[in-house]
């Protein structure tokens, strides 16, 4: 149980945040309309 404590659980950690900071980052190389938040209202065409 020590094992997974001390190493398995902070490399988890460690992992979920080095993935949330490349998704965060990956907006940088988007074309800047696909960067823009979604439309809220109904787009009508």
């Amino acid at each position: 149980m020590a094992f997974i404590r001390q190493y398995i659980a902070p490399l988890i950690a460690v992992l979920i945040f080095t993935f949330a900071l490349v998704a965060v980052s990956a907006r940088i190389f988007l074309p800047s309309d696909m960067a823009a938040p979604a439309p809220i209202g109904i787009i009508i065409k």
